[in-house]
């Protein structure tokens, strides 16, 4: 039952990658557009890994800074404790410095390697957005010419088709045809109204001088 149910997924995944294949054929600026948006959205994931790179390289500063503070502090009072004679205020002040300075120099060091980072990325993240850019303009650029093209051969398909020739010609000669009885009709009709005036005049004339003569 399983091999059924994996066969059959299998077959409905062949068919619709199938069916994306030829959209893409048919459609490949529809391709290029689904493509740039994946552009788009990695763009912005880098942009946000920059913006955390950025918060880790304030911490790092913040950190380093505090630890330095710290171990000039404790060496400042280790140095009164000598003066003063208190050596174990001494040893615990210079335990204290050493714990402070290593942990400065460590960080100082990460610093450093995260400024290093920062730059790389900023370096990179401007050449991926100066690529997107360049994509977005050869879409326009390409869609254009779609445009141009798919224009041109509308336009041909009506100068230039047989087929829409004749049709065109037929439409026109079946309006032609039409206005010609139409006219025929009210050419027909106005002769018999005048035929049928005339008629009945000569015969009113004719009654008259037939009234005169009695």
């Amino acid at each position: 039952m399983t091999n059924l149910f994996t066969r059959i997924k299998n077959t409905i995944t062949a068919d619709l990658h199938e069916a994306l294949d030829q959209k893409e054929k048919q459609n490949p600026i529809a391709l290029l557009n689904q493509y740039l948006r994946q552009c788009e959205q990695e763009t912005e994931k880098v942009r946000k890994l920059l913006e955390r790179q950025y918060t880790l390289k304030d911490e790092f500063t913040r950190e380093y800074h505090q630890a330095s503070e710290l171990a000039d502090k404790r060496k400042y009072q280790a140095e009164i404790a000598t003066k003063a004679g208190e050596t174990e205020l001494n040893q615990f002040a210079s335990a204290e410095y050493q714990q402070y300075a290593d942990r400065a120099q460590r960080l100082s060091a990460s610093l450093e390697q995260v400024k290093e980072q920062l730059s790389e990325l900023e370096r990179k993240y401007e050449e991926m957005k100066h690529k997107l850019k360049d994509m977005q303009l050869r879409r326009m650029e390409l869609m254009g010419r779609e445009n141009v093209t798919r224009a041109n051969v509308r336009i041909n398909q009506v100068l230039d088709s047989n087929t829409y020739s004749d049709k065109s010609y037929s439409k026109f000669k079946d309006i032609e045809n039409y206005l010609d009885r139409l006219e025929h009709q009210m050419n027909s009709s106005f002769y018999r109204s005048t035929i049928d005036a005339r008629v009945a005049q000569l015969e009113k004339d004719m009654k008259l001088e037939e009234s005169k003569s009695i």
